[in-house]
């Protein structure tokens, strides 16, 4: 296989090198950031890019969202996001461009060389690859999206000002309504998603958590 590797870790970097041509593999081109793994993937068309998540400049999403434009631009190129974040959305977005040949794996639980490297030939093959753990964290974000697009207008918008750490008083003063309306959306928010009287006062700050993930 051509491959291409974007790893900011220099020393990971070229461990995955040292690994991927000795197994007979060829790496075309090691790169530490988006702007250079997009060129490098022009240039020389290989079969699998492996990217990191989290990449320069800010060294947030830079990795993941330069691996969804070069699944864009070259649809049949394989792609293998391999890092030990999970960035839900831009996961997600990868598999709605077309499942095939992507792959999504956490560096700290791949246990077997024999493993990454069954995940990289099969990429190539156009299969799709992830571990379990980005699976049920993709489900449980698009739960909560789902759950919160049941909210009214008015809910959403005091669901956002219970997230700035408003209490009930104050979100009335700031939307001019009274007390009771507001505890009403609050309860209303709580049922809609799912957060029964059990949870007590947990239940504010799970409607937030709710919120913020989504």
């Amino acid at each position: 296989m051509r491959i291409v590797i974007a790893e900011d870790a220099v020393v990971l970097r070229d461990g995955l090198c040292l690994l991927l041509t000795s197994r007979g593999h060829q790496v075309v081109a090691a790169v530490g950031d988006g702007d250079a793994l997009r060129a490098a993937v022009a240039e020389h068309r290989p079969d699998v890019a492996v990217v990191d998540v989290r990449m320069p400049p800010s060294h947030t999403d830079e990795g993941v969202r330069a691996a969804i434009q070069i699944r864009r631009d070259h649809p049949d190129l394989g792609v293998l996001v391999f890092s030990q974040y999970i960035e839900t959305r831009y996961a997600a977005q990868l598999l709605a461009d077309g499942a095939r040949g992507v792959g999504y794996l956490l560096k700290e639980r791949v246990a077997d060389v024999r493993d990454f490297l069954s995940a990289l030939a099969r990429i190539a093959d156009g299969e799709t690859v992830l571990d379990p753990e980005v699976v049920t964290q993709i489900m449980g974000a698009s739960r909560r999206v789902e759950a919160l697009s049941m909210l009214t207008p008015r809910e959403r918008e005091v669901l956002a000002m219970m997230a700035e750490g408003r209490s009930n008083s104050a979100i009335a003063d700031a939307l001019f309504l009274s007390y009771g309306s507001v505890e009403k959306h609050v309860t209303q928010i709580f049922t809609k998603l799912g957060l029964s009287p059990s949870d007590g006062d947990h239940r504010r700050v799970l409607a937030v958590l709710h919120y913020l993930q989504a």
